[in-house]
């Protein structure tokens, strides 16, 4: 049986295909970001970002006359750009817009939405079968799975728009948690309409009771 040279073979090219996974992976996080105006992070991804590229392509230089290596490098830039995808949905970074179309079958969505804490802006317009509401709904990214499980539960057949957006001032975005703040309100509530019950009753006794 032939001896195989395991250092160039296996150990060099699975190096090169790590550090394809992941300075491409960097660098598809760093283009994400940089689209999204996250202007800080970007410089010092990309430094780590070149450094392991010139490791990985220093190896390859060095063997040339070895296929494996250029296995590695092409398997690692594939599998690194979707690995990228993958951190950066993860992340959830950033905002995003949603359009939502609605009609008289289903007005109350921008209620509901209202109700789980999300900014919503009601847009009077025409579309083809007649008159509808475009809803408009800029939220972070984190809680765009919140909104489409609400959307498919209320109305599963609605038609909308998601489109990402590259910066955010002002407008309406609490950082409170939406179940809590509604359980605080619903006990607030049950504790006014106790007290006020229990001051009812006590001047309906003043007043009914015989004076002296």
């Amino acid at each position: 049986m032939q001896h195989i040279d395991y250092m160039s073979w296996v150990i060099i090219p699975g190096l090169i295909f790590l550090a394809r996974l992941l300075d491409v992976s960097m660098a598809t996080v760093r283009h994400i970001l940089a689209n999204k105006g996250m202007r800080k992070a970007v410089p010092i991804i990309g430094f780590f970002e070149v450094l392991i590229w010139l490791v990985a392509i220093t190896q390859v230089m060095q063997n040339l006359n070895n296929i494996a290596s250029y296995l590695g490098w092409a398997f690692g830039f594939s599998a690194g750009t979707y690995l990228g995808i993958v951190i950066e949905e993860k992340l959830a970074l950033g905002y995003q817009i949603v359009r939502i179309f609605t009609q008289e079958s289903n007005p109350d969505i921008p209620d509901i939405l209202r109700k789980q804490n999300f900014g919503v802006t009601t847009v009077a317009a025409r579309g083809a079968r007649g008159p509808v509401d475009l809803v408009f709904v800029v939220t972070r990214r984190n809680r765009l799975p919140l909104l489409l499980n609400t959307l498919k539960t209320h109305a599963p057949n609605l038609f909308f728009t998601i489109e990402d957006v590259r910066k955010v001032d002002a407008g309406f975005f609490p950082k409170t948690i939406p179940i809590l703040e509604s359980e605080s309100t619903a006990d607030n509530m049950a504790t006014d309409t106790e007290e006020s019950s229990a001051e009812s009753d006590v001047i309906a006794d003043s007043v009914g009771s015989p004076q002296p």
